[in-house]
């Protein structure tokens, strides 16, 4: 239910969205729950009831004339690759081994947060469903009922915009990589 939440939270950005989407999924999949022949696939199903009501109530919001952010993505290139996160990996460390990394996480993550939600609706669903909540591409192609090639795609896109957005951060920070490139150093 937590991750039903999230996911609800990170589509929405608004906590009292987010709950209200979560009981309204709730209530349909109670509802329809007879009707689910491969009990197995519940959590991709479920989850697929929450994007199709959160996009049932963007389109309703739209219609009746509130207000409803969206942000329009220009167009990139495709061929970058993305790594930012691969050389940020670091191997697990507990706070009280490094407190200072621990707090260095932590106001990454914050950032990390920010870019995700900068994304458009499209983007951070695929990140949510794949990144976050451990969907394959499979599933998160069945739930958001668009072709898996479109999944791949959106995702590149999501990624190479967080990497992006998260470079930019880093420089305006005054962090700077390892080599004297300008691109991600992978020594």
């Amino acid at each position: 239910m937590e991750s039903l939440y999230n996911t609800a939270l990170r589509l929405s950005r608004n906590p009292d969205t987010a709950e209200d989407l979560v009981a309204e999924t709730v209530s349909k999949a109670w509802a329809a729950f007879a009707k689910l022949e491969q009990r197995d696939r519940f959590r991709a199903w479920i989850f697929r009831i929450l994007t199709n009501t959160f996009i049932s109530s963007y389109r309703k919001q739209k219609t009746e004339g509130e207000t409803v952010p969206y942000v329009e993505e220009p167009g990139e290139d495709d061929d970058e690759q993305f790594s930012l996160f691969e050389s940020l990996h670091q191997p697990f460390l507990l706070w009280w081994d490094n407190p200072e990394q621990t707090f260095v996480n932590n106001l990454l993550r914050e950032e990390i947060d920010n870019a995700i939600n900068a994304l458009s609706d499209e983007f951070k669903t695929v990140v949510m469903l794949i990144e976050v909540q451990g969907f394959s591409y499979e599933e998160t192609a069945e739930i958001m009922d668009v072709p898996i090639g479109t999944i791949r795609s959106r995702l590149k896109r999501a990624r190479s915009k967080l990497q992006k957005a998260l470079w930019q951060e880093a420089m305006d920070a005054g962090i700077r990589p390892q080599s004297n490139q300008e691109g991600i150093s992978h020594d």
